[in-house]
């Protein structure tokens, strides 16, 4: 016997028709003899929907309330889930992450999980039930209720799978695993059998949309077997674990995009030590992330500035931006909405060199023009104007041949 930990998002349990489906997937796990918890997202708008009524109040809403407002998508889910369960015999049992006290932060809208008290769970798992929990959410120390942000319910799967020490965590969805880039984008993509903890990592980061990537940290750090697989077909899926030293890892393993990208310039500012600090402290302190950065030092002792934020914080950062020009002296301020960043990732790159120098060809090649460039070990990102972005996923896909029936 098994303990499987299934999450269930929102797309797989769109409508009762769905659910029931899902009903049926599970029910025949429990059949087989294994253990099982099921995490499940909102169905899918809900929570758009609910986010307008949100706004059609106020258009800033305050965190706490919407927290409370959003996390009603959940309780939705898992209540109609364990009436399927229970009209097929499957006795199930539904708890919000309140209620199996998914402990977090109280950083409402993005909050991070703390610890899970997991007993609840063995309880009723050792009486032979299905237990069903709400993802996205929990309880901070003081009782408000918490939402992890969008995709949480898969980080809130693997840190159950990670309390209960269970021996596998399913992430089901509407892709049957994780591909080299978006099936939309490159029709050729092609399924990976396995990945890297590493590689899913900087794909989670730079834009990949299949998981969160606090999840891939969750199953990473306590070493959670993490498998991608559909909910709509059979398969194998994706596995996601560790690398493994014997096993010939490809050049590239995959491409991952985010359009949700902006950049923000502060041109000439003073060349001097702290500037770095001066300009990106305030816009850390109203917690904004950053990304790329970029630094050019001109020949009359001054800097430009440009940096990378999410496109929904690029207004906020933009003001923020030129108040810190004005306060430094600095020249021109501006932003740009309309970029992307396209990545190559792969543990490859760590014994092959010209992977940079190969993909700057490939872009040259079809007129594409690099605005910012980022590397790491495993990974080499560039920025590019939005209206390139397909055009350049498919050139690379090409170029590294990443549509043939490699082994990852």
């Amino acid at each position: 016997m098994a303990l499987i930990v299934q999450k269930y998002g929102g797309t797989s349990v769109g409508t009762v028709e769905r659910i029931e489906a899902v009903a049926d997937k599970v029910a025949g796990a429990r059949a087989r003899g294994d253990d099982v918890v099921v995490v499940v997202s909102a169905m899918s708008g809900e929570t758009n929907r609910l986010l307008e009524l949100a706004n059609a109040i106020n258009d800033t809403p305050v965190p706490r309330e919407l927290d409370v407002l959003l996390s009603t998508g959940e309780q939705v889910t898992i209540a109609l889930l364990s009436m399927a369960l229970e009209k097929r015999q499957c006795p199930a049992r539904s708890y919000t992450g309140a209620q199996v006290h998914i402990l977090t932060d109280s950083a409402h809208n993005k909050a991070r999980i703390m610890d899970i008290d997991a007993e609840r769970v063995q309880n009723d798992l050792r009486a032979g039930r299905v237990v069903v929990v709400a993802g996205f959410q929990g309880i901070d120390e003081n009782g408000n209720i918490t939402t992890l942000g969008r995709g949480g319910s898969d980080t809130t799967a693997v840190a159950m799978a990670a309390a209960l020490k269970a021996d596998e965590c399913q992430i089901y969805t509407d892709v049957d695993g994780v591909y080299t880039t978006d099936p939309r984008v490159v029709s050729n993509a092609r399924r990976l059998d396995r990945i890297t903890f590493e590689e899913m990592l900087e794909m989670a980061s730079l834009g990949s949309k299949v998981l969160q990537i606090r999840s891939v940290e969750f199953a990473g750090k306590y070493n959670v077997p993490l498998r991608v697989l559909s909910s709509f077909e059979e398969g194998k899926g994706t596995l996601i674990t560790f690398e493994d030293e014997n096993m010939e890892q490809p050049l590239i393993s995959g491409i991952a995009f985010n359009r949700d990208e902006a950049k923000l310039t502060v041109r000439g500012v003073p060349d001097q030590p702290g500037i770095a600090h001066k300009i990106l402290g305030p816009i850390a302190e109203a917690n904004i992330e950053v990304d790329m950065i970029v630094q050019n030092v001109g020949a009359d002792d001054t800097t430009d500035f440009t940096f990378t934020v999410h496109r929904n914080d690029c207004s906020k950062g933009l003001e923020i931006l030129k108040s810190i020009g004005k306060n430094l002296g600095a020249g021109e301020v501006n932003s740009d909405n309309k970029i992307v960043k396209i990545s190559l990732v792969g543990v490859g790159m760590r014994s092959h060199a010209g992977i940079a120098s190969n993909m700057f060809k490939a872009l040259a090649k079809e007129g594409v023009n690099i605005q910012m460039i980022s590397t790491s070990e495993i990974k080499v990102s560039v920025v590019i104007d939005e209206k390139y972005l397909e055009l350049s996923v498919r050139a690379l896909h090409d170029a590294f041949g990443l549509e043939e029936a490699t082994s990852v």
